[in-house]
């Protein structure tokens, strides 16, 4: 028996909070479903976009998490402030490669990856009627953080012609009075841009002047860079930033999301109050896995940036057969570069060498208005494939 009533149309009885028409889902959530439908459809997509290592952690850092993982004693709940060793880890690499003492008591707070830091730190300190400054081209989770808390987002420009770093004399000449917060990344994503210790100086005094708390991420250090420096070596850094740093590049464990926020016992303790609703603590085995990474020799960061240099060298090839213009001196597992003029803006470059070549590289825009001339190319793949995706371009003759 059929019916000609119409179905009435589903609606959901609850609709999202407000905040969430504040923010947009992540751009490489979108771009990932748009590829793997391509890759269902039988195309062979190289996706040299996503900073997601593809090498495995050293091979003694596996045997201690598979270890612990045997123990029964080991799957108990944590400490919402990490199991001391890895405090004590934490505080060891950054003395030994920072020449930052910590304590590992008060001064180091381990994380579910930073990025979960940013938002502990973002929900800490902000509230309506804040503003925040933020980087662009910067990171999108720093703003997504802000107006997720319903603080308003203050974005400061960075361009080529200052080296990626903010004009301080500028941002000194606006309204900073409900400034709280202040976001840096250097070693700079996505342009690979490093700030001398002079400019962290002149940043400190700047937080001071204008009451700021400034807060650096600082996972990329380790890659590429021979300038190692973290803002909390400065003298008085202390009093007013905190500094984020990960495993995830350094020690090829993006997935294991370990991360740390080191700075003042005074704000880790207002971070915690947060943080310890939100979690119940990491598991051991992980943490006892990522303490041994921490005491990785020199080798094992020789050996990995030996091969991001082969792996850097192939991505210059791919981008020059592109006619990107790509800045020497960046750090870093990406490779920034200006697209050429024949191309509307780095979207158009990357949506064309998608489609035609099944060849995938982000946008520069996805990182704020001042990226939009530009394309990043992510490190995190074999020289073949680099070289596999020059022979497609050269064969379809499209470049």
């Amino acid at each position: 028996m059929s019916s000609n009533t119409a179905s009435p149309v589903w609606s959901p009885v609850i609709q999202p909070a407000g905040r969430l028409s504040q923010v947009n889902e992540y751009y490489f959530s979108q771009k990932l479903r748009e590829i793997a439908q391509m890759k269902a459809q039988g195309a062979r997509v190289l996706n040299l976009g996503i900073g997601s290592p593809d090498l495995p952690p050293d091979e003694a850092t596996l045997q201690v998490l598979i270890e612990h993982c045997r123990d029964t004693s080991s799957h108990a709940y944590q400490s919402y402030n990490g199991i001391p060793e890895l405090r004590q880890a934490f505080a060891r690499w950054y003395q030994r490669w920072f020449g930052v003492s910590l304590n590992p008591d008060r001064e180091v707070l381990p994380l579910i990856g930073s990025k979960e830091g940013i938002m502990h730190i973002a929900m800490t300190y902000l509230e309506p009627g804040d503003e925040a400054l933020a980087p662009n081209p910067g990171y999108p989770t720093y703003r997504s953080a802000m107006l997720l808390t319903g603080a308003t987002v203050k974005s400061y420009n960075l361009e080529a012609r200052n080296g990626w770093l903010p004009n301080l004399d500028a941002l000194a000449r606006q309204d900073l009075s409900r400034v709280k917060l202040m976001w840096l990344n250097y070693p700079h994503m996505p342009t690979g841009a490093v700030a001398s210790r002079s400019f962290f100086e002149e940043l400190v005094a700047f937080a001071r002047q204008h009451s700021i708390l400034l807060c650096n991420d600082n996972p990329y250090g380790f890659i590429m860079n021979d300038r190692l420096l973290s803002l909390l070596s400065i003298d008085g850094a202390m009093d007013v930033a905190l500094e984020l740093n990960s495993l995830s590049k350094s020690h090829n464990m993006a997935g294991w999301r370990v991360g740390m926020l080191a700075g003042s016992a005074h704000y880790l303790s207002d971070v915690l109050r947060f943080k310890s609703n939100m979690d119940s603590g990491m598991f051991k085995p992980l943490q006892l896995a990522a303490a041994h990474a921490l005491d990785a020799p020199d080798e094992w960061y020789t050996s990995l940036n030996k091969v991001y240099a082969q792996r850097r060298a192939a991505a210059t090839a791919l981008l020059e057969l592109l006619g990107c213009e790509c800045a020497p001196g960046q750090v870093g597992m990406f490779l920034w570069a200006a697209v050429p003029q024949a191309f509307a803006d780095g979207y158009a470059l990357s949506d064309e060498l998608l489609h035609q070549n099944h060849v995938f590289i982000t946008p520069g825009g996805i990182f704020g208005s001042q990226g939009d001339p530009y394309v990043r190319l992510s490190l995190c793949s074999s020289v073949e494939l680099f070289e596999e995706a020059v022979r497609r371009i050269k064969e379809n003759r499209k470049f």
